[in-house]
């Protein structure tokens, strides 16, 4: 009898280990991960750390910049009304004056050589990129509609909740040449896109010739995606220009082609592709040199990171 009561007991107290879940038993170190990894604890693969794990806080907003107002309700439309923008954008403009710079570099990227030298007219570019208060003003004066959207792709809109003083992003060329031609303006050549950029002394990034992460969105910064316009005002370059490296790549005007004097040849060179400069918020430092190119389908490639700023002709 004592026999068949102690048979019994052990199958109860089995049933009742049997009931216990795995998240129980890892939570309490007996579990199947927690026994593996104290029966073999050289077995653990190894994490791959990124250079910040987590998103590090924004730097402080920038003073907020003057907004156009739209027109309100009742007023009627006149030929000034058609750009309302201009005026306060041409108050975010910067005159790069005449005069020659070394565009390119010898010794890098078949693409971004070699060294020559580029004599440009003087010629304003906008201090900062297209924002997207800014973007949604054309919109709401013209009833624009961008290529991503009308492919059925993501809107623009969905990357400007809440960061109306970041970036537009999601645009293609054709829809910055849009926003330009719009503004009264229209985008900056490659020439002038890195002399405004660059300077005359031929430096690496805007700010110098040493790469320092606290004076741009780049990857090294961590804050993985787009940050207000102008919240590195010390990384500007030598003219003022702001966000020349980083935060998002920049639509030019210009066919990817190759510079005078170049023999490296590059399966995308052509009438294809056009060029986009600057880097943008996850790029390393040899993609956010002042010299460096990249190149971009002008009808479909609409990213996250790229956008774009204007220009237009000087006195």
């Amino acid at each position: 009898m004592k026999k068949l009561f102690l048979l019994l007991l052990i199958l109860a107290l089995s049933l009742t280990a049997c009931g216990r879940s795995e998240s129980e038993e890892e939570e309490e170190g007996e579990g199947p991960a927690a026994q593996q990894e104290a029966a073999e604890p050289v077995a653990t693969p190894t994490r791959v750390v990124l250079a910040t794990p987590t998103p590090k806080p924004p730097p402080p907003t920038p003073t907020p910049r003057p907004t156009p107002v739209p027109e309100t309700e009742g007023e009627t439309k006149t030929e000034e009304a058609a750009t309302p923008m201009t005026e306060t954008l041409a108050a975010e403009m910067i005159l790069i004056p005449a005069g020659d710079f070394t565009m390119g570099i010898d010794g890098g990227d078949p693409e971004d050589g070699p060294a020559h030298g580029v004599n440009l007219p003087d010629y304003e570019i906008d201090r900062f990129e297209v924002t997207n208060d800014d973007f949604a003003l054309f919109v709401e004066a013209t009833g624009y509609v961008t290529d991503a959207e009308n492919a059925g792709g993501q809107s623009w809109r969905r990357y400007a909740e809440g960061k109306g003083n970041h970036p537009v992003v999601k645009v293609t060329w054709n829809d910055a040449v849009a926003f330009c031609e719009w503004a009264g303006k229209r985008l900056p050549t490659e020439p002038e896109w890195e002399k405004a950029a660059r300077g005359t002394d031929g430096r690496v990034y805007p700010w110098g010739d040493n790469f320092d992460a606290s004076l741009a969105n780049v990857k090294a910064t961590g804050l993985r995606g787009t940050t207000a316009v102008g919240s590195f005002p010390d990384g500007a370059s030598p003219f003022g220009v702001e966000d020349m490296a980083g935060n998002v790549w920049e639509w030019t005007a210009d066919w990817f082609q190759p510079y005078p004097g170049n023999t490296a040849g590059n399966q995308y060179f052509g009438e294809r592709f056009r060029v986009t400069r600057g880097g943008a918020w996850f790029e390393e430092p040899p993609q956010v040199a002042t010299y460096n190119r990249n190149a971009a389908d002008p009808d479909i490639t609409a990213n996250d990171d790229l956008g774009f700023r204007c220009a237009r002709d000087g006195s």
